[in-house]
């Protein structure tokens, strides 16, 4: 329940925003914050910090959109070397300071019940970013927005069936333990591969997001299967990338010898598709930082908002596709 006084807030929040983009349509407007009046919106913004390609991408599509000439004071938080208690530290540190509204991108699926009720005691309305939270008390947010992982992780499933008609032998390079990500990715893939017999999973490990952990990882998988792998499902661009220069060190030709799928979508990975490296990218859409702005502006009006608010996406399964994509990519 948000209090009569946000809603208030919200109001005037709305209505200065919209006086600072008519002046500075006119050419009269100022980069300052009293430009959009004295009442400003305060986003906390427990973030996750440095994190690779796509995290740089959403979050600074994030720090574009709640701009102070929009009317908005964005306090931004990276966690600590992605440590949770710094996140929680940051978080409760917002309720404290009494913001209007918290984005949340949680390092870590469990251990925020707590800081979320304490939020909500407060009347301070919480929105996920990317990341859901375990268990998935929704009581407890405004809503969740973020591109659908088990969707996405299936359509790379479905592409590798396709693309290996009589099965094949493949290796899952994960990202952390206990994010929610990973264990939506995981769902996706699983929900097409628990069909497919012919597929023989040679094991799954975390890479941490990083290309330098996948390459050292693939490296030893690799060796430990004398190169027996036809298919690398990385659950992030960085992680594919490593992995295709450790099958290349092992003297085989990725897209070839073996296949690697990759979610994301980022510059960098669709170059790789384009030159053959990577098989196939499914991009997990980082822009969503208007509808983040929509969603605060009518949760601070009283406005009611769907629990889960899904970010469109795509993939590419082709060098031409990602050649075609490649001009316009942002990120």
């Amino acid at each position: 329940m948000i209090s009569r006084n946000i809603l208030r807030k919200g109001a005037a929040t709305l209505a200065a925003a919209t006086m600072a983009f008519t002046l500075a349509a006119c050419g009269g407007g100022s980069s300052d914050a009293s430009s959009a009046g004295d009442d400003v919106t305060t986003v906390g913004f427990v973030a996750v910090g440095p994190e690779g390609d796509w995290r740089n991408a959403n979050e600074q599509n994030i720090k574009d959109t709640f701009t102070t000439d929009a009317g908005f004071d964005l306090k931004y938080a990276p966690a600590k070397d992605l440590d949770q208690a710094s996140q929680i530290e940051a978080f409760d540190s917002f309720v404290d300071e009494g913001v209007d509204v918290i984005l949340l991108s949680a390092t870590e699926a469990t251990g925020w019940q707590d800081s979320l009720t304490r939020a909500q005691e407060a009347e301070i309305p919480v929105i996920l970013l990317d990341r859901g939270i375990e268990p998935d008390d929704n009581s407890l947010y405004v809503t969740r927005i973020a591109p659908d992982n088990a969707a996405v992780s299936k359509s790379v499933a479905e592409w590798a069936v396709s693309a290996f008609p009589t099965g094949a032998n493949y290796f899952v390079l994960e990202g952390p333990a206990g994010v929610s990500v990973v264990n939506e990715r995981n769902k996706g893939w699983d929900s097409v591969m628990s069909s497919q017999p012919s597929f023989v999973k040679v094991g799954a490990q975390t890479a941490n997001w990083s290309a330098e952990e996948a390459k050292s990882v693939t490296e030893t998988v690799l060796k430990a299967n004398n190169n027996n792998i036809q298919l690398i499902f990385a659950q992030n661009d960085e992680m594919g990338l490593g992995a295709a220069q450790a099958v290349q060190e092992a003297g085989l030709t990725p897209g070839t010898d073996v296949k690697i799928a990759t979610i994301d979508g980022t510059k960098g990975a669709l170059e790789a598709l384009a030159a053959g490296q990577l098989s196939f990218v499914a991009e997990y859409n980082p822009l969503f930082g208007e509808t983040a702005l929509d969603v605060v502006q009518k949760t601070l009006a009283g406005e009611s908002v769907p629990s889960y608010i899904q970010v469109e996406s795509t993939t590419f399964d082709s060098p031409e596709a990602a050649k075609a994509a490649l001009p316009d990519r942002k990120y």
